[in-house]
């Protein structure tokens, strides 16, 4: 008879055997001293620690106007929402949610969902299925949950290289103009650092007659001069059909969401499983994710912080010598390239210095490239920043930990 929890083991074995399995670290934020957190060890003991490698950005999870946004719905409105969109789920907190997104990104209407992985694969799988023998343009490095809802659509798809604006002219020049054709992309890529040429792509989906699908979620809160995005930043909001973000990264929540026309935004809502079948967000969420979204569009004090921590720690990293992505964005990658001297690191890191990084390791990166990525968010002190880079630079030049470094 088969052993089904041998089995299970035998691949958890696997993953530890390549320095691959993945160790979650128990955090207790603390409300008002972020990016510094308590630490709960295996043995029972705790310290603090100073994270850097959070997605928390501009330090909105912590904000006071979102606190109490969140508080006053709780006390007015309750806990959950009580069912999905569709029953009894809908509350005014989701329209004005809505309301307000439209209006960040100009455009006619938009759609939570519970999570941006939802958004994505609810949003592309639908619009697949909804148009006639669609193909699909897709960056070689999009996130899972855009891969998932490719592969959920279930049509004709292509891969281009990443960023490559010649290879994907190539690909949709293969293709018959008469077909339906989508362009789905990213405009921060969070594992590389990097930003894509949006302007280029829009003039080819223009040249081509595709549908723009733009994931922005590592952009929404911190880019532009209401955190619209990237595509804000630029002036090409008027150029996306899709343009998809998160409250879970810069806005200091959780959920996702699509906006759009208003005809693609209902179509959406109407076939889209992972929208119509989930609970919605509860009052708590919303209100503090629409108290989040309005602060950002008047507030530059945490994007001008984000954006000077971010510059100083790259300005550190060269100097220093210590090999990272040379990318456009606030999110920087110190490239290791071994998965287990990926955990050493880290490990010593958190063991002897009381800084917690998670090391980002295969499938979220090609193995050989495996890495840290780091972020300087606004609520990082100089000081922050510079005990960080002496003690990567102790690293380096003493315990030889990243001899497998690749530039």
């Amino acid at each position: 008879m088969m052993n089904y929890d041998q089995v299970f083991k035998d691949y958890i074995a696997s993953l530890k055997n390549e320095g691959r399995y993945r160790h979650f670290a128990p955090l207790e934020r603390i409300s008002g001293k972020f990016p510094k957190a308590l630490y709960h060890a295996p043995d029972g003991t705790s310290k603090e620690v100073t994270i850097w490698c959070s997605n928390d950005y501009l330090g909105m999870g912590q904000n006071k106007v979102v606190q109490a946004a969140m508080i006053k719905a709780i006390q007015k409105f309750g806990t959950g929402a009580g069912g999905t969109r569709n029953i009894s789920g809908t509350q005014k907190l989701h329209v004005d949610l809505e309301n307000s997104l439209a209006d960040l990104h100009q455009k006619e209407a938009a759609l939570i969902f519970s999570s941006g992985y939802v958004a994505n694969e609810g949003a592309l799988s639908s619009l697949i299925k909804l148009l006639d023998h669609p193909v699909v343009f897709s960056d070689a490095l999009n996130h899972a949950s855009m891969i998932h809802g490719i592969k959920s659509g279930g049509t004709e798809k292509y891969i281009y290289r990443h960023n490559d604006i010649e290879h994907l002219e190539e690909l949709l020049k293969s293709v018959d103009p008469k077909r339906p054709k989508i362009i789905a992309f990213e405009s921060v890529y969070s594992m590389e650092g990097d930003i894509s040429p949006i302007e280029e792509i829009c003039d080819l989906a223009d040249k081509y007659n595709a549908l723009t699908y733009i994931d922005e979620v590592h952009a929404v809160g911190f880019y532009g001069p209401r955190g619209g995005g990237v595509c804000e930043e630029r002036g090409l909001l008027d150029r996306i059909d899709v343009l998809e973000g998160t409250f879970g990264k810069a806005y200091g929540l959780m959920g996702g969401f699509i906006t759009g026309s208003h005809a693609l935004i209902d179509a959406v809502r109407s076939f889209s499983s992972g929208f119509i079948f989930t609970t919605s967000l509860p009052p708590a969420v919303l209100a503090g994710a629409l108290a989040s979204v309005e602060y950002l569009k008047t507030s530059e004090m945490e994007r001008g912080k984000a954006y000077r921590n971010a510059r100083y720690l790259k300005e550190q990293l060269e100097k220093n010598d210590l090999p990272y992505l040379k990318g456009n964005s606030h999110i920087v990658p110190l490239m290791v390239g071994d998965a287990k001297c990926c955990r050493a690191v880290t490990d010593m890191l958190m063991d002897n210095y009381d800084i917690y990084v998670q090391p980002i390791n295969y499938p979220t990166v090609p193995k050989g490239t495996e890495r840290m990525r780091l972020t300087a968010t606004a609520a990082h002190t100089k000081d922050d920043i510079d005990h960080m880079i002496g003690v990567l630079c102790e690293l380096y030049q003493n315990h030889r930990l990243f001899d497998h470094m690749v530039a």
